[in-house]
């Protein structure tokens, strides 16, 4: 595979100067990469600043970039490359550069493979940065002979792929922050925005349809009325206040307190971030993928979610996933509950504010 030669002139510096903070012989192991030992100079990052760099070589690198994450004991930005002058970039950038197997170009052609061969319902699958491979997660519900293809289609994909198993079911987790109830359902208010000056909130696509009206208690009088809705494909909505209601830019913590939000952001892998619901209330875990996709079954696949660690159930459908003040994501579904654990998913916030044209506020 050949790659364009990367201009050290141009790239050197994304991202800002290089800190000042060296780190000697720091060593990430990962499969299928090869990794350098030698001194150089890595910025210490917030996990947030750790995204803008990202984004920012990403770009400038264009081709010779194959993913990126987070790691958080050494607060440093882990950048996969494909060539050597990529490499250096990275580390001129205050980055930790690692030389991969594979191009995001080829796992991206493995997703399309899974895409057109494997859609298989209880199946997910994301780009994995720190193992440069796609992995596909079965549920329990995959058997028999689906089973069979799925590992079939996996095999062919050889070092690009790996399958893992969930002990529990993917599916929508409906019935961030307080409840939201309609027609006897209940889901998780994610985040108050406003959209032509007017007050509004985010939540699940999967919770409701446009036109549906909502509370903030069961068979309470309504306090707003859903005007967007998508799902599958994508799991966001958009409902608008109506009348008087209070409408604070933050998010319920259960203790009493709020954390304020004051922005929107993008997720990290490696980011370490909370979600809080109305049935189980606050948890924290990891971002694990970017990018995934998952059949929750009949029909309903959902692309460019957050893959993470973080436990939930029905009825935090629609809650806030966030990282200090910053919007992440909005609950989709996953497996498992907040005593197994297992994996769920979250709709990007940045997107479902872009589809709408709303901001955070």
């Amino acid at each position: 595979m050949k790659h364009r030669r990367i201009s050290r002139r141009r790239i050197g510096v994304a991202g800002g100067a290089v800190a000042a903070l060296v780190i000697a012989g720091v060593t990430f192991q990962s499969a299928n990469a090869s990794d350098s030992t030698e001194q150089f100079s890595v910025k210490a990052l917030s996990a947030p600043a750790a995204g803008t760099l990202a984004r920012s070589l990403k770009a400038d690198l264009g081709t010779a970039e194959a993913g990126s994450y987070y790691d958080a004991d050494a607060r440093a930005l882990v950048v996969n490359v494909v060539s050597e002058d990529a490499a250096q970039a990275v580390r001129e950038a205050g980055g930790k550069a690692r030389v991969v197997e594979h191009s995001l170009a080829e796992l991206t052609g493995a997703r399309k493979t899974l895409t057109d061969k494997a859609s298989i319902p209880g199946t997910s699958w994301a780009t994995d940065p720190v193992s440069n491979k796609v992995i596909v997660t079965a549920d329990r519900t995959v058997a028999g002979a689906k089973l069979a293809e799925l590992q079939k289609v996996v095999k062919s994909l050889g070092a690009k792929a790996e399958l893992k198993r969930s002990a529990g079911q993917f599916k929508p987790f409906a019935a961030g922050g307080d409840a939201i109830h309609s027609g006897g359902g209940r889901c998780s208010l994610g985040f108050n925005v406003v959209k032509d000056g007017a007050p509004h909130f985010i939540t699940a696509g999967h919770c409701g349809q446009a036109g549906s009206e909502w509370s903030d208690s069961a068979g309470g009088a309504a306090i707003g009325s859903m005007v967007d809705s998508q799902f599958p494909g994508n799991d966001f909505a958009l409902v608008k206040y109506d009348g008087d209601a209070p409408h604070p830019s933050e998010v319920n913590l259960y203790d009493g307190t709020a954390q304020p939000i004051t922005k929107a952001g993008d997720a990290t892998v490696g980011m370490q971030v909370k979600r809080s619901g109305s049935t189980t209330q606050v948890h924290d875990g990891e971002v694990t993928a970017l990018d995934a996709t998952v059949n929750y079954g009949n029909g309903d696949v959902v692309e460019g979610l957050i893959q993470t660690t973080v436990c939930a159930e029905p009825g935090d459908s629609g809650g806030s996933l966030f990282a200090g003040d910053a919007a992440i994501g909005l609950t989709s579904g996953g497996s498992g509950d907040c005593s197994s654990g297992g994996e769920t998913f979250f709709q990007p916030v940045t997107e479902a504010l872009s589809v709408f044209g709303a901001q955070i506020g």
